[in-house]
């Protein structure tokens, strides 16, 4: 397997989450490889991980879930890998005594690179779609609480997130009404939802 660490969009290396990638092996009959192993994983990030919940996510192009978080003592970490398909995953740094905190990073995982984000507690998590079939695969941590789940709005105007929406020839990406709620930063600040 091997491990890449993640730069923030300052190009600064950002403490926790990890990319990654399973050994494959491939021959005529096509190909195999591990995608994930606890002992191997929890060797890796240098914990004790055990995930209680599978969830399985298929969207259309130009979808942008999230940035979703939960707060304590429901906070998840999160082992994300693409199906079918492709997007580009973004994940912001909400710990206050980080170093990096507010900075956010994409990472480009599809079915072809085999990549694997690793995204500690701390962190929000969305993604955009890449192209017209996409499945995405998440493992975590904690199980999922309406009641401490929270949103960071896609388009907060002090983290200037490149979604890649012209790249994409997207005018509009399409966001459920619950994420369109999402707060600001500032917002979420305020109402003392950060880590």
């Amino acid at each position: 397997m091997k491990i890449e660490k993640i730069k923030s969009s300052k190009n600064l290396f950002i403490d926790g989450p990890i990319i990654l990638i399973p050994d494959k092996f491939s021959d005529q009959r096509g190909f195999f490889y591990e995608s994930w192993n606890k002992e191997i994983f929890n060797r890796t990030i240098q914990r004790d991980i055990s995930f209680v919940q599978d969830n399985h996510s298929r969207s259309i192009y130009g979808v942008i879930r999230g940035l979703h978080f939960q707060k304590k003592p429901f906070e998840q970490a999160k082992l994300i890998r693409v199906i079918n398909g492709a997007i580009l995953d973004v994940i912001v740094d909400l710990r206050l005594n980080s170093t990096t905190f507010k900075e956010w990073a994409g990472i480009l995982l599809n079915k072809r690179n085999r990549k694997q984000l690793w995204i500690p507690e701390g962190f929000a998590h969305g993604f955009i779609s890449l192209t017209k079939h996409t499945e995405v695969n998440y493992k975590t941590n904690n199980f999922w609480n309406k009641e401490l789940e929270r949103t960071l709005i896609w388009n907060d105007l002090d983290l200037k997130i490149n979604w890649k929406l012209n790249k994409l020839k997207l005018k509009k990406p399409i966001v459920s009404k619950k994420d369109l709620e999402g707060k600001s930063l500032q917002e979420l600040l305020i109402t003392k939802d950060l880590f």
